[in-house]
């Protein structure tokens, strides 16, 4: 499997694991088989109410309109699961895999929005044969929903765990300081660990002034200790904290 090297805005490389194509095909199956599943079973319940003798007589747009809102968790089956899982799908969690920002940090629903419509050209339109290609042909293993949402996908099999990546040593006493910390996701609290380490070895005070910026910007936190280092080791322990309580 290729590896995929993101340089975070910190110029610190991160190399990730491209997820297989094996395991985006069976991933995307799984969905698929969700997907059918629900269409079965919807279409099963409307035969034996009665609905679809009912919807006889209407119009074309009115059954069009009742089509839409019993399939809308087939239509946006991908974009929901996304958002809410932060990258993944049923078939993602199973395979492993998870969509990623190219610059390291969690993706957002816009850059799932671009995703899911470009699916129309990379698999709807052309049974993948567009998405296969592309995934074959680029060097970060991305469709064209990938390239224009600045987005990969990336394999967590055989890996430390994302959270493992990110403990901060709190004892049963600690007090947190910082409750907003929960805005952030495993993933922007594993890249502002590993520039914090990065910054500590290199003696780089201008990577803690810009991790500083980038977590009060984010987070709406604003620096009460005054130290910027034992601000960002703060923050790390408190969402260590809260997220190990959930």
């Amino acid at each position: 499997m290729s590896q995929i090297s993101i340089i975070t805005t910190q110029n610190v490389k991160i190399n990730f694991t491209a997820a297989s194509i094996g395991d985006r095909i069976l991933s995307f199956l799984t969905d698929l088989v969700i997907q059918v599943a629900y269409v079965i079973v919807v279409l099963y319940v409307a035969h034996l109410t009665g609905l679809t003798s009912i919807t006889g007589s209407w119009d074309n747009w009115s059954k069009v309109a009742l089509y839409i809102i019993f399939f809308a968790p087939v239509i946006f089956y991908t974009i929901v699961q996304e958002s809410l899982f932060e990258g993944q799908t049923f078939g993602k969690k199973l395979l492993k895999i998870k969509v990623i920002k190219i610059d390291g940090y969690q993706a957002g629903f816009g850059d799932y929005l671009i995703r899911w419509l470009f699916r129309l050209i990379d698999i709807i339109s052309n049974s993948g044969i567009v998405g296969l290609i592309s995934i074959v042909a680029t060097k970060q293993s991305q469709r064209l929903g990938d390239i224009s949402a600045g987005t990969a996908v990336i394999s967590l099999k055989n890996n430390v765990s994302i959270n493992s990546t990110i403990l901060e040593n709190i004892d049963n006493e600690y007090v947190p300081v910082y409750a907003s910390v929960i805005k952030l996701s495993d993933n922007d609290a594993r890249i502002i660990k590993e520039n914090l380490l990065f910054a500590i070895k290199n003696d780089d005070y201008d990577i803690i002034e810009k991790l500083t910026l980038k977590i009060e910007s984010v987070t709406g936190i604003k620096n009460q200790s005054g130290n910027k280092r034992d601000f960002i080791q703060t923050i790390l322990k408190d969402y260590n904290f809260y997220t190990q309580k959930m």
